[in-house]
């Protein structure tokens, strides 16, 4: 079944936005009965097409369902590549993270000022709810500012980790048994061309527990894909 983020909730109306009315309408081609699923503040309603030209939807149950895992994650990964960005976005957001924080690094080939950040942003939510929507999440990700180092030291995490192409044999398995649920957890993944030892060393002189993949060095992409895959399962222990 279909589902959609609506905007707002004025008494037992969902308001949708346009582009997901026009996406009713025009791409799955559906009818006054058809039913479909909307999210609206974490609730997921089952609702019944009931006007098609002035589009409206009735509420016929709230539906006690919880996709969501146990694990408050957050990824903080290097500004990379359009296309790498938006296959990291989608794949995150299908398993499960909460929070993604790109940021500039200094080996970071992607540079964004303000305004070009403000137009990614607009893309990358689009993808990370559209993603939400075919996972059938009840939330769709934050995808926060662009931050510095500096300025992610200051967050407050339960269990902090980065992704270390030093410390080869501090392997990320051996960590996997001591996160709990509903642990607020943070990785750090660097860019392309990987986390300086100085950004390291920063990071773990506050906190930071550096873990590797072992002898393999993965792509950002997947090395994203792999963490979040793994803390699904820790989820479900």
């Amino acid at each position: 079944m279909q589902r959609y983020f609506a905007i707002n909730k004025d008494n037992d109306k969902l308001i949708l936005k346009e582009s997901d009315i026009h996406h009713i309408k025009k791409v799955m081609r559906m009818k006054i009965g058809d039913k479909i699923e909307v999210i609206y503040n974490k609730i997921n309603y089952l609702c019944e097409i009931d006007n098609l030209d002035s589009f409206n939807i009735k509420i016929l149950e709230i539906q006690d369902e919880d996709n969501e895992m146990d694990l408050d994650v957050t990824i903080a990964i290097g500004l990379v590549k359009e296309q790498k960005m938006d296959l990291i976005l989608q794949k995150l957001t299908e398993l499960g993270v909460k929070r993604i924080i790109p940021l500039k690094m200094e080996r970071s080939i992607v540079k964004l000022d303000d305004n070009k950040y403000k137009k990614k942003l607009e893309r990358w939510n689009s993808i990370c709810k559209e993603a939400s929507e075919q996972s059938h999440r009840n939330i769709i990700p934050e995808i926060t500012n662009q931050m510095t180092i500096s300025e992610l030291l200051k967050l407050d995490y339960n269990d902090k980790y980065v992704c270390s192409t030093i410390e080869e044999d501090n392997l990320l398995v051996n960590y996997i048994e001591k996160i709990s649920k509903c642990d607020r957890i943070i990785f750090v993944i660097g860019p392309e061309g990987g986390i300086s030892s100085n950004e390291e060393e920063k990071l773990i002189s506050s906190g930071y527990i550096p873990v590797s993949f072992g002898n393999r060095i993965l792509r950002v992409e997947t090395a994203a894909i792999f963490i979040a895959s793994i803390l699904n399962i820790c989820s479900k222990r």
